[in-house]
């Protein structure tokens, strides 16, 4: 019998009977306000902030509160199945831990409590190229859960290759390419604190333990730390990549590779032209394009152009349960989830974490059951409507 994730409200109820109640809300919505108040403004600037004056972050949360789920009644939801097939691999849930980079801002447990969460919950996490973690450290936390590799693709080829080997030898299976960031946008959160934490050499692990990227330095980074940020800072992104370059990528990863950041159909088809296994529908939260189209408005039209030949995965905007359904409906087959883990973490570390993963499953298993379905796999655009603007 597969789980039924809604189980956990009868876990907080029963708890509730020796006066035991959550740590943190249940309502993940109002996990940011609460990290306002206890983390320093930098850090929590840096998770929250967005591009420009956050109108594309908030057009993403519009995009899905716009869609509204049309319930079917008297149908048999009783046995419920989460369970869906993503890139090959079997998932308990149409859901993934995010690539968030520079974690230790947050908190010390940082990305290995993070990634611990999502083993113990037996979801994928996507581990960012900017974590305050080197990837194989991380990987040894997870022991033989499910994880992903996300590639900030650097300016060295040397360097990019050997991330992969890497993350290939620490156990990743899959490849996620962020396509979005060849700049870091105008945000000013960040600018209004002068807060950037790789020019402190936070998120910079994967970097300055790679012998690559070592053999590029004069001195070791003990020795000149300085040096080592301005040579990370010089290689971190590359704004002349162009799609012929996907060829290194797919000839050097031998497992799915995944394009983040496409918004747009005809990049989805060029995606599946260049061989790559899916894309991730994205606008990085509203962080990189102030006056982007709302990644939930961008969903449809992606999935209706190759959705057939990819595997369509979405993030940006994703808070609660009946979000992911809608997602679902609007042609995704699981979705990553970003701040909201992050926020879980800052205030209550890898129990934070998994709170964040299980409240939003178990809201997705109830407003499956109480739309009329016992699977991801029946539902689509029917069960939706648009309201009016």
């Amino acid at each position: 019998m597969a789980k039924h994730w809604a189980d956990f409200q009868y876990e907080i109820y029963l708890n509730g009977m020796s006066g035991a109640v959550p740590r943190l809300p249940t309502d993940l919505t109002r996990l940011e306000e609460l990290t306002e108040q206890r983390l320093g403004p930098g850090p929590v600037g840096y998770v929250a902030g967005s591009a420009g004056d956050g109108s594309t972050a908030r057009a993403n949360r519009a995009a899905l509160q716009r869609r509204r789920i049309v319930p079917r009644m008297l149908r048999d939801v009783h046995e419920r199945d989460l369970s869906v097939e993503v890139l090959g691999r079997a998932l308990p849930a149409p859901l993934a831990l995010a690539p968030v980079g520079v974690l230790s801002i947050m908190h010390p447990g940082a990305e290995s409590a993070a990634a611990r969460a999502a083993a113990a919950q037996g979801v994928p996490y996507i581990l960012s190229s900017a974590s305050s973690t080197p990837m194989e450290q991380v990987a040894e936390a997870m022991g033989d859960a499910e994880r992903w590799f996300q590639l900030y693709w650097p300016k060295d080829p040397q360097v990019a290759l050997s991330f992969l080997d890497r993350a290939r030898a620490a156990g990743f299976t899959a490849l996620v390419v962020t396509l979005d960031t060849p700049l870091l946008a105008w945000r000013p959160r960040d600018l209004d604190q002068a807060y950037l934490p790789f020019l402190h050499g936070v998120g910079t692990a994967n970097y300055f333990s790679d012998p690559a990227f070592q053999a590029g330095l004069a001195k070791p980074v003990a020795e000149d730390p300085n040096a080592a940020v301005m040579h990370f800072v010089g290689m971190f992104a590359d704004p002349g990549k162009t799609w012929p370059d996907l060829a290194l990528l797919r000839e050097h990863w031998d497992g799915p590779i995944v394009l983040k950041g496409v918004l747009h159909p005809d990049d989805a088809r060029a995606a599946a032209d260049a061989g790559m296994d899916g894309v991730v529908v994205s606008n990085h939260g509203g962080r990189q394009v102030a006056g982007s189209v709302a990644a939930a408005d961008a969903l449809p039209r992606v999935a209706e152009a190759v959705g057939d030949r990819l595997t369509v995965l979405f993030d940006s905007g994703i808070r609660t349960g009946d979000d992911v359904f809608k997602a679902l409906a609007l042609g995704a087959q699981a979705v990553l989830v970003g701040r909201p883990y992050v926020y879980g973490l800052g205030l209550d570390g890898q129990p934070g974490v998994e709170h964040v993963i299980r409240c939003l499953l178990a809201e997705l298993d109830l407003t499956l059951a109480l739309s009329g379905h016992a699977s991801p796999s029946t539902v689509g655009p029917a069960d939706l409507i648009e309201d009016p603007v």
